[in-house]
């Protein structure tokens, strides 16, 4: 047995050091399991709100020029009477409206930032609020300082311990690997050049496409892999950005490898990122919790606060981090999660079966769980045992981990500092 997993090793190190130096045509190349990112959630459909909700304040809606109605403002006003729906602002009318709300600190093509977040506001069909624009610019002040393509502080490290990571876990050896990064690059440098000099994710997106496609070996070494998930002045994910073109007929800005460099530009970026913060219907009556969510995954705040109240119902101690199911690959898997076990203990006295239950549990990335039987009878039971209606949103606690990120922090931490920069435009807005 040992004997046979020895000449495997030896025979997989032969063939790695081949494709390196040589590109060798007749090797057929192993299959690596799939390393897909968290699950991510599609732009939804407009659906009502739970029952048990007070009914929520008219809402503009401002007549786009297509036929499709534009999702509700995250932050509808106070109901005062008949509303009327105002026609959707011209471009340079909404532009200007922008601009007046960007922070001061945005000197550099003020006209262009205002541009490309309206243009993104108009071919998503959001109504053109000042509380719509002002979530979209704390975000993007947050995550980028308003650069289209910011640099990420020791990126060439990153990506040259990922690379000696995969290096060992093929078996490749290390002389080969620096025989085939020193050959010229598409773009006249060499790999390791390129590798040395990495400052954005764009440029570490456009080196990985690069070292797949044309280094002798590169599909062997990376098996497809693109380590940049996130990107553009907004750090959205390019898998949402993926499930979003897929979902959205609208879009017309390609797939695959021109959807991922779109995802870097400015115009792409501010699409993507303020099609995941703001398209998508949400039941929060503080905007605190929808900058939560960008940041943990869409209902993430809803959900924690169903474990909330899970956890008041049964006394088991659960970690509130929005995720009601246990996921391998981006899909539910077969082990119970904490949560799950904990509701099925209520299943008595929720009058819900295993099959009800889980059902209801799968539908926890989509607006349709708050409507299940399951939401709406723990809601009902805990409403009951503490004789007032608890909340239906609440912080996610998730503590942030990647290889970006130098120094502990949270989805709290994150979604404070957005708020923060969200209530000083929201001034901005009423001096202008």
């Amino acid at each position: 047995m040992r004997k046979a997993q020895g000449i495997a090793n030896i025979r997989g190190f032969a063939l790695a050091a081949c494709a390196l130096l040589a590109g060798c045509t007749t090797i057929s190349e192993p299959v690596v399991e799939a390393q897909a990112p968290a699950p991510v959630e599609v732009r939804l459909p407009k659906t009502v709100r739970e029952p048990a909700l007070p009914p929520p304040a008219p809402v503009v809606r401002p007549a786009a020029p297509p036929a499709s109605e534009p999702p509700e403002a995250i932050f509808p006003p106070a109901p005062v009477g008949p509303i009327s729906a105002p026609r959707y602002p011209g471009r340079q009318q909404g532009v200007a409206r922008v601009l007046e709300l960007l922070p001061p600190s945005v000197t550099r093509d003020r006209d262009g930032w205002a541009a490309d977040i309206f243009a993104a506001f108009a071919a998503l069909r959001l109504a053109p609020t000042a509380e719509n624009f002002c979530a979209a610019i704390a975000v993007i002040e947050q995550e980028s300082g308003f650069v289209a393509d910011p640099v990420v502080p020791g990126l060439s490290r990153i990506a040259w311990r990922e690379i000696e990571a995969r290096r060992q876990r093929f078996h490749i050896p290390k002389l080969a690997l620096e025989a085939a990064l020193a050959k010229p690059s598409p773009d006249g440098q060499t790999y390791k050049r390129r590798l040395d000099t990495l400052r954005t994710e764009r440029e570490m997106s456009l080196l990985y496409d690069d070292m797949i496609a044309e280094l002798p070996g590169g599909r062997l070494l990376l098996s497809g892999y693109n380590p940049v998930h996130t990107g553009g002045p907004m750090q959205v994910s390019i898998a949402f950005a993926e499930a979003h073109a897929r979902a959205a007929p609208e879009y017309g800005g390609g797939s695959g490898k021109g959807l991922r460099n779109a995802v870097f530009t400015r115009p792409g970026g501010l699409y993507f990122g303020i099609a995941h913060l703001l398209d998508y219907p949400a039941p929060y009556h503080d905007p605190l919790f929808r900058f939560a969510d960008f940041n943990a995954g869409h209902y993430s705040s809803r959900n924690a606060a169903f474990q909330q109240a899970v956890a008041r119902l049964t006394g088991v101690k659960l970690v509130l981090d929005g995720d009601l199911l246990r996921y391998e690959n981006g899909e539910p898997s077969g082990e119970a999660s904490a949560t799950q076990k904990a509701v099925m203990a209520l299943s008595g006295r929720l009058k819900l079966d295993s099959a009800e239950i889980l059902a209801a549990l799968r539908q926890e990335k989509r607006e349709s769980f708050a409507r299940t039987q399951l939401y709406l009878r723990v809601f009902a039971m805990v409403d009951q045992a503490a004789g007032a209606r608890v909340p239906r949103e609440a912080m996610p606690r998730i503590e942030l981990k990647s290889p970006k990120i130098q120094r502990k922090l949270t989805t709290a931490w994150f979604a404070e500092r957005v708020h923060m920069r969200y209530r000083a435009c929201m001034k901005r807005a009423t001096v202008a």
